[in-house]
C-alpha cells in the first residue's frame, strides 16, 4: 500500500504544495502539485486565511497519511522568515486538526534524501524530482518542485514500513538515505543547546 504524503514549501507570496504516493519499494508517483499565491497588498490575516484554506482543501480532497514541511531557518530578511513561519503555523494547525502526523525537514535533509548530497543546488534537486516522478520536465515554479522534494524526502526517511528492506550482507540504507541520516544528525547537533564552560 502506498504512503501518501503532502509536502509543503511554506511561503506567504508563494506556498508550494505537492502530494505524492510512494510505494514500499520507493517508487514515487505524482498526485498533484500547485502553488498557492497571495498578493503582497492583501492584509496579512487574509493572506494566511487564503493559504490555510488552500492547504485544507488539498488535505480533505487527497487524504494524505502524513504532512511534511520545510523547517524554517533564520534569514537576513526578517519579513520573509516571519511570513514563512506564519504559513508553517497555519499548515501545522490544518494537519493537527485532522489528526495527521507532521514532520519538519531541513533543506540539507531534503537535498541529501533526493540527491544523496546535502549540499546539492536547487537545480540538481529539481531535476532529480522530475526523474523520480517520471516527469518530462521539472515542475515550475521552484516552490512546486521543492514541495514535491519535501514529500519524497519524508517518504524516504529510512524508517517505518516504507524503508527498503536489506538483503543478505547489504546495508539497510541506500546512499541517499545514509546521507539523509547524516544531515539529520548534523542539524540536531547544531540545534542542541551548548553548555557554557565554567
Amino acid at each position: 500500500m502506498p504512503l501518501r504524503v503532502l509536502g509543503i514549501d511554506p511561503g506567504l507570496t508563494r506556498c508550494g504544495v505537492g502530494i505524492v504516493d510512494v510505494e514500499p519499494n520507493r517508487t514515487a508517483r505524482l498526485v498533484e502539485v500547485l502553488v498557492i499565491r497571495t498578493p503582497p497588498g492583501m492584509p496579512l490575516e487574509e493572506r494566511l486565511l487564503a493559504v490555510g484554506d488552500g492547504i485544507a482543501e488539498l488535505l480533505d480532497r487527497h487524504q494524505p497519511q502524513a504532512v511534511a514541511i520545510e523547517r524554517v531557518f533564520a534569514q537576513h530578511n526578517l519579513k520573509t522568515v516571519m511570513g514563512t513561519a506564519q504559513v508553517s503555523g497555519v499548515a501545522l494547525h490544518a494537519a493537527a486538526k485532522r489528526g495527521l502526523p507532521v514532520a519538519l525537514h531541513t533543506p540539507s535533509e531534503v537535498k541529501a534524501a533526493i540527491t544523496g548530497y546535502g549540499s546539492a543546488d536547487k537545480k540538481q534537486v529539481q531535476a532529480m524530482v522530475a526523474r523520480i516522478l517520471g516527469l518530462s520536465e521539472v515542475p515550475k515554479p521552484a516552490d512546486a518542485a521543492d514541495a514535491l522534494a519535501i514529500a519524497i524526502c519524508h517518504a524516504w526517511r529510512g524508517s517505518g514500513s516504507h524503508a527498503p528492506a536489506a538483503g543478505a550482507g547489504e546495508s539497510p540504507l541506500t546512499p541517499a538515505q545514509a546521507a539523509w541520516h547524516a544531515a539529520e544528525r548534523s542539524s540536531r547537533a547544531s540545534a542542541a543547546p551548548r553548555r557554557l564552560a565554567k
